[in-house]
């Protein structure tokens, strides 16, 4: 399954971000690879996580834009257009600790009851770690400047900006966890 869907993947997200969003681009391609460089920790969910590292920002496509909240707007598309994998809507659904997110804009009602969180804590915390080491432009950052350059891009006031901050704490812990994990392996 894996090289299927990672292919997949990275066909629906360049044909939905390359021309419209070229730097949303880019940071997907660095999400991807950070993906890519993870997954042996994952075993069998290697290819899922590629997929959805590949897809988490599907939403900001503007066509696809329906709720302004691109976890959602990605995930619904996957699920309406695609019929793809239940565990790869939720992922997108939720990478990066989206509920909440979701609570600043009125939509954890919707998202948790279309899209239940994995309880899958391994590979939720991958794809954190996967988006929030990358730079906007693809490459690789820390989380803290990657919360920082968040911040300063939205602002302190805005929705992003509140969720952001609120969500500082559980990223910074997810990307540790994914760092321990990574530091066990044998070299």
């Amino acid at each position: 399954m894996g090289d299927l869907i990672e292919e997949w993947a990275t066909r629906v997200a360049e044909a939905e971000l390359s021309s419209t969003l070229p730097r949303r681009w880019a940071h997907t391609q660095g999400v991807a690879k950070r993906a890519v460089e993870v997954s042996q920790v994952l075993g069998q969910d290697a290819g899922l996580l590629v997929a959805a590292a590949t897809l988490h920002d599907v939403g900001y496509a503007p066509r696809l834009a329906k709720t302004g909240f691109h976890p959602l707007d990605g995930a619904r598309f996957l699920r309406d257009e695609h019929g793809a994998d239940e565990r790869l809507t939720r992922l997108v659904a939720n990478h990066s600790f989206a509920l909440l997110e979701a609570v600043e804009r009125g939509l954890q009602e919707e998202l948790a009851s279309e899209f239940p969180l994995l309880e899958e804590p391994l590979l939720v915390d991958a794809l954190v770690y996967c988006d929030m080491t990358t730079t906007p432009d693809g490459g690789r950052t820390t989380a803290e400047e990657r919360v920082a350059e968040i911040l300063g891009r939205y602002g302190d006031d805005s929705v992003v900006g509140r969720f952001i901050r609120r969500a500082a704490p559980e990223i910074f812990a997810a990307v540790g966890r994914v760092e321990a994990v990574l530091a066990a392996q044998p070299r």
